[in-house]
């Protein structure tokens, strides 16, 4: 069983916003570090953000700083990223993560636990 499961992708067009959402199975606090990671077509899977499990340590990929946030609701077993001002080039499948030594881990194949994905189009 997957314990991760997102929520919210879609399309939308150049410089708007979205919200994904990943639901966990059972409690937030029990995976630590959660994060998101993102795939485009034909490119690798990379690092999108980053968060701790009290949410006061959070880790941006350059290319999204100051346009996305990840925040995370530990009552609700919920992790989201508010996204912003988004571009083409913002276009990808993206997935959740949970369980990594720290919010600075990049590396996809150090994190554990992975959700489905949802696809999210950005259309110039």
């Amino acid at each position: 069983q997957v314990p991760l499961e997102e929520f919210g992708g879609g399309l939308v067009q150049a410089g708007d916003s979205l919200t994904l959402s990943c639901a966990v199975s059972g409690r937030t606090t029990t995976y630590g570090i959660m994060g998101w990671f993102r795939q485009a077509p034909g490119k690798e899977r990379e690092f999108v953000a980053a968060i701790n499990w009290s949410g006061d340590s959070r880790n941006y990929a350059d290319s999204v700083k100051d346009r996305f946030t990840i925040s995370r609701d530990n009552t609700k077993n919920l992790m989201s990223l508010q996204m912003s001002r988004l571009r083409p080039e913002d276009t990808a499948v993206y997935s959740c993560a949970a369980v990594a030594p720290n919010t600075a881990t990049m590396e996809p194949r150090r994190w554990k636990y992975w959700g489905q994905g949802t696809q999210v189009t950005v259309s110039s």
